[in-house]
């Protein structure tokens, strides 16, 4: 495995970064969520490969993760799905001061298996049709896109209608596999879980109107409680390169927000 220590350029792609001395003893733990699950490996690939460090990833809903690092879970990095949930951590003096760095952007996207007669060209009134008896999303206590699929549900004037037809996945992963399986005849989830090669083989999407739904701002930040605070610093710099940043565009995620 290549080393990079100091001053020497590392690459992942086209973009470089230098890596300043990164502790190679201690691996770092990534709690992220499962709407990185596509991307998020071949990153963690190329920070391996530029920095000599181990890194290990834990995929999950959001306050999940939340939860247990306010329990004490040894996690170096959070990765979550709602810029709000780091800020939390922040508030409560468990993330490392200036450490909060925006990464990404998420789209939400109405997905069902091809062959199924849903018709997704009818948008979310499709929902409403005898032919779908089920609608797949993440739990929304937990879960930002679950969140963002009852809030676009609601402002489409469709919640209550199809309430009853609603079930709940641990996480975005856990709602596209009812869809796939076959236990959902659709499902509210990422685009990138939709544009993932397993979904797109078997089946097909739509966007939700953004306008129906809050922005879905993604953020991440270095766990306070972290024994590895410069490998983690470094990850996050590694993050934001804008060869990073492209291969997460390719996956489905738009830039993060400005300004925050």
């Amino acid at each position: 495995m290549q080393l990079c220590w100091k001053t020497k350029v590392c690459s992942i792609g086209v973009a470089v970064l230098t890596l300043a001395r990164v502790a190679t003893a201690q691996p770092l733990s990534l709690a992220a969520a499962s709407d990185l699950q596509v991307v998020l490996p071949t990153i963690v690939a190329s920070f391996e490969q530029s920095s000599g460090v181990k890194v290990n990833v834990s995929f999950g809903s959001s306050g999940n993760f939340l939860a247990q690092i306010k329990n004490g879970a040894p996690f170096d990095v959070f990765l979550s799905a709602d810029i709000d949930y780091p800020r939390e951590l922040e508030r409560a003096g468990l993330a490392e001061p200036g450490t909060l760095s925006p990464y990404a952007t998420g789209s939400l996207v109405l997905w069902s298996r091809t062959g199924s007669g849903v018709d997704l060209q009818r948008g979310l009134e499709v929902l409403l049709s005898e032919s779908v008896r089920h609608i797949a999303i993440a739990n929304p206590e937990h879960a930002p896109y679950g969140r963002a699929a009852v809030a676009a549900l609601r402002k489409a004037g469709l919640y209550e209608k199809v309430r009853a037809k609603l079930v709940l996945g641990e996480n975005v992963s856990q709602a596209a596999q009812f869809v796939q399986s076959g236990n959902a005849e659709a499902g509210l989830i990422p685009l990138s879980l939709a544009r993932a090669r397993a979904a797109s083989a078997v089946g097909q999407y739509v966007a939700v109107a953004s306008s129906l739904y809050p922005p879905i701002e993604q953020a991440a930040v270095v766990v306070r409680a972290s024994r590895n605070k410069n490998g983690a610093r470094a990850f996050l710099a590694f993050l934001n390169q804008p060869a990073t940043r492209t291969l997460l565009a390719n996956a489905g995620f738009g830039l993060p927000a400005t300004g925050r």
